[in-house]
């Protein structure tokens, strides 16, 4: 689904014709963070089942991590998992969060013995573990640690992108490492209440060069999905500026944002009461964006990750 802000115009459109709504000189931003098999499933000594949920390394072989069943897990309580594998509490956060210390980097391992942490729509057959380590990652993908892939760059093939750049539209990439935080419904009826949870970020002088470039000519910065919009105007909300540079950003993009550097946004259907779909209403209007979503769902439109997209320009 194409819309037009300034036409206020929506059409219908395939997305391997991507480029019929591109320009020549318009850069094109991805999301190049690698989504781990961040699930783990190991016992207690008592032969419990417990399942691991890496979400953040805090270096020196702890983690910040989700556990199933909490209530089993206090604090000195060791979790084995394959391969030798071990992981003891060391602090209780709340909510089913924990710090934990592994008894080795879990990341030289993880590809042998994690899941990927699929969405909870998905059903998951162990079998075809292999196969999802492949399709919930965008073929970009290049730097591990997210827990969830940026999913509106998983429209895109090699063969899309070679075709894209033929046109003339030149792509770069920027690294958000995806975290539940992400996903997290808003609590509170008042938008204003919302807490984001940080990410991590990676942003290079060659990504700046290229915006700043683009923007100086008059052309689009597209951003391939939210989380490029996170990263790009939360950058530039905590320096004042586009720069470079690598730290956390927990910006929340809410109606009466004003953006400093995306011009056009691809992106998939979202569901109500999200952060994402605030950033959207923020972005094109939310009488409009409204009014897009009730086309999609009388036109049968597939949402979630694996949903169809939109382009917002």
């Amino acid at each position: 689904m194409v819309l037009n802000r300034k036409k206020g115009e929506i059409l219908n459109a395939v997305f391997h014709n991507i480029e019929d709504f591109l320009n020549k000189g318009d850069l094109l931003v991805f999301n190049d963070a690698r989504v781990i098999p961040a699930r783990l499933f190991g016992q207690k000594d008592t032969g419990a089942k417990i399942e691991l949920f890496l979400l953040e390394d805090l270096d020196n072989n702890c983690w910040e991590v989700l556990v199933k069943p909490a209530k089993r897990l206090k604090i000195g309580t060791e979790v084995k998992f394959s391969l030798g594998l071990t992981a003891t509490i060391i602090k209780n956060l709340g909510e089913g969060l924990r710090w934990v210390e592994f008894n080795r980097n879990p990341l030289d391992i993880i590809e042998r013995i994690g899941e990927i942490p699929l969405p909870p729509y998905i059903s998951y057959d162990a079998k075809r573990k292999d196969y999802y380590k492949e399709r919930y990652q965008t073929v970009y993908a290049a730097r591990n640690g997210a827990v969830a892939a940026p999913t509106a760059g998983l429209h895109f093939s090699a063969e899309l992108i070679d075709k894209i750049k033929v046109k003339g539209v030149r792509t770069t990439s920027g690294t958000l490492y995806v975290g539940l935080g992400t996903f997290k419904p808003m609590s509170s009826p008042d938008i204003s209440d919302h807490y984001m949870h940080s990410e991590r970020y990676e942003l290079s002088k060659e990504t700046v060069r290229l915006i700043k470039e683009t923007k100086n000519s008059g052309k689009r910065v597209v951003a391939v999905g939210t989380t490029v919009v996170r990263l790009l105007e939360g950058v530039c909300n905590v320096n004042n500026k586009l720069e470079p540079g690598s730290g956390r950003l927990n910006i929340f993009i809410k109606p009466g944002y004003e953006f400093q550097v995306v011009d056009a946004l691809i992106t998939n259907f979202h569901l109500p009461k999200s952060t994402l779909l605030a950033m959207v209403f923020a972005f094109a209007g939310r009488d409009f964006v409204l009014q897009a979503y009730q086309k999609a769902i009388k036109e049968k439109y597939h949402f979630y990750s694996f949903g169809d997209a939109m382009f917002i320009q």
